[in-house]
């Protein structure tokens, strides 16, 4: 594949902000969302406070893996090298790769997680539990952090804007939000709140 030149081929301030202002305001506006979310949760936050300390990083991971992929997927198609086949190997070794690290990621903030909570909250919730939560709403949003990486990354590219501009603003703030639901969902769940 080729990368036209164009809009995609030269820098412009002017197309940047011209693209990215409009997108900015939408995605702040989504990401009141995850606070709305948030302040719903502050009762079960407060009650069992580890799971407080586990939403930084459950949200920001999540952004951060699609980042990573929305980074990888523009590269490939600003060199040429992608066409998005799902036959293409080193897109499935790139999302494997991802799926990985979610997995190391989120089985580490679990066990983190449990040994804060018995050294600092005198935490009655096991480490099989927080365990589930983790990786449940890890694992889950990897896969949101996927599907919306490659959307991003070919619907810009389809649109002739470059995916450089609008891919990490667009995956970072959906996945947050997304993170923070799930997470609050599957905790609520596995409580019983």
């Amino acid at each position: 594949m080729v990368v036209p030149q164009g809009s995609l081929g030269t820098w412009d301030w002017k197309s940047i902000v011209s693209n990215m202002f409009p997108l900015l305001i939408v995605l702040s506006i989504i990401v009141l969302w995850a606070g709305v979310t948030l302040e719903s949760a502050e009762e079960m936050l407060e009650e069992v406070a580890i799971l407080a300390v586990m939403v930084p990083t459950m949200v920001d991971m999540g952004g951060n893996l699609g980042a990573i992929l929305s980074s990888r997927l523009s590269t490939r198609f600003h060199l040429g090298t992608t066409e998005l086949d799902p036959r293409d190997r080193v897109l499935w070794a790139n999302v494997a790769a991802v799926l990985a690290l979610a997995a190391t990621i989120f089985t580490a903030l679990g066990v983190g997680a449990y040994l804060i909570g018995v050294l600092f909250f005198n935490s009655a919730i096991g480490l099989s539990t927080l365990l589930f939560i983790s990786l449940v709403s890890g694992m889950s949003v990897a896969v949101i952090a996927i599907v919306f990486s490659f959307a991003a990354t070919y619907g810009s590219y389809r649109l002739g804007i470059d995916p450089d501009d609008t891919t990490i603003p667009i995956v970072t703030n959906v996945v947050d939000v997304f993170g923070m639901v799930i997470f609050i969902g599957v905790s609520a769940l596995v409580l019983g709140f």
